[in-house]
C-alpha cells in the first residue's frame, strides 16, 4: 500500500486519547464513526444518575467478660507484701471458677476463704479475678514459688503479725547475690515445713540460707522461730 494512503487516527474514548498509527484510509470512517456515535450516546457528566445505596452501618456488640472486668465484686482486695510481713486479706469472695480459675476453694469452719487448690492452667492473676484480688499475681510469690503448679494448695490467710520471708531475695541482698540458689533454699525450708521437719529446716538455715541475710535483726526472727519450732508459724515464713 502506498504511504500516501496510511493515515494515524486520533479518537477519544472514555476521556482518553487514543491512537491508531497507520490505519488504512478504507478505515477511518469505520473506525470514526462508532467512535463519535459512542461520545454522541454517551450521557453528560451533570446528568442525573440513580445513586448507589450507602450501605448500613455494622455494630458489632461484645458481651461482658468476666476475665476483663469484675464488675460484680463489692470492693477490690490487695495482697500486701513488705520486707518481712504480709498484710491480712480479708472479704475473699468467690466469684465462680473461669478460664484458668478452675480450683477448688478452702475454707475454714466459719466459711472464710483461707486456701486455694491449684487446678490446671490455672494462673495467679485469674485465681485473683475469681477471688477479687486486685493484685492476684503476687499470689505465687506470697507462697514462695516462681510457678504454681496443679494440686498446689495456695494459702490465703496470712497472719499479719507472724513473720514472712521473701521468695525472689533477702531483705537488704548484697549487690550481686545469686538469686537462684538463695530460691532453692527458701524452697527447701518450705517443704520440710510441710513435713513438720524442724531440724531440716535447721539444717538449711544454719549451712546454706542464714549467710544470705545481710541483716542481723532478719536473722534474729528466723533464729527465734525456728528455735520455738512453731509449725503454722514456719510454713507462713517458707511455704
Amino acid at each position: 500500500m502506498p504511504r500516501a494512503s496510511r493515515l494515524t487516527v486520533v479518537a477519544a474514548i472514555g476521556g482518553a486519547l487514543v491512537a491508531f498509527a497507520a490505519v488504512p484510509a478504507g478505515l477511518v470512517y469505520l473506525i470514526a464513526a462508532p467512535v463519535s456515535q459512542a461520545l454522541a450516546e454517551a450521557p453528560a457528566e451533570d446528568e442525573a444518575r440513580p445513586a448507589r445505596p450507602e450501605p448500613a452501618p455494622v455494630i458489632v456488640q461484645h458481651a461482658p467478660d468476666p476475665q476483663d472486668a469484675r464488675f460484680d465484686c463489692e470492693h477490690d482486695i490487695w495482697v500486701g507484701i513488705h520486707r518481712m510481713s504480709v498484710d491480712a486479706i480479708e472479704g475473699l469472695v468467690d466469684m465462680g471458677a473461669r478460664e484458668h480459675a478452675t480450683g477448688t476453694v478452702g475454707r475454714d469452719d466459719e466459711g472464710r476463704i483461707v486456701s486455694y487448690t491449684v487446678a490446671s492452667d490455672d494462673v495467679p492473676a485469674a485465681i485473683g479475678e475469681r477471688l477479687c484480688i486486685v493484685n492476684g499475681g503476687l499470689l505465687g510469690m506470697m507462697n514462695h514459688v516462681r510457678t504454681i503448679q496443679p494440686g498446689q494448695v495456695l494459702w490465703l490467710d496470712p497472719d499479719p503479725d507472724a513473720p514472712w520471708v521473701p521468695y525472689y531475695q533477702p531483705p537488704e541482698a548484697v549487690a550481686g547475690q545469686p538469686q537462684i540458689p538463695y530460691q532453692q533454699a527458701i524452697e527447701e525450708m518450705g517443704q520440710a515445713a510441710d513435713a513438720a521437719d524442724v531440724d531440716a529446716m535447721r539444717r538449711i538455715w544454719d549451712d546454706r540460707l542464714s549467710a544470705m541475710f545481710a541483716n542481723p535483726d532478719d536473722r534474729a526472727v528466723v533464729d527465734r522461730e525456728l528455735e520455738a519450732g512453731d509449725l503454722d508459724v514456719l510454713r507462713q515464713m517458707f511455704s
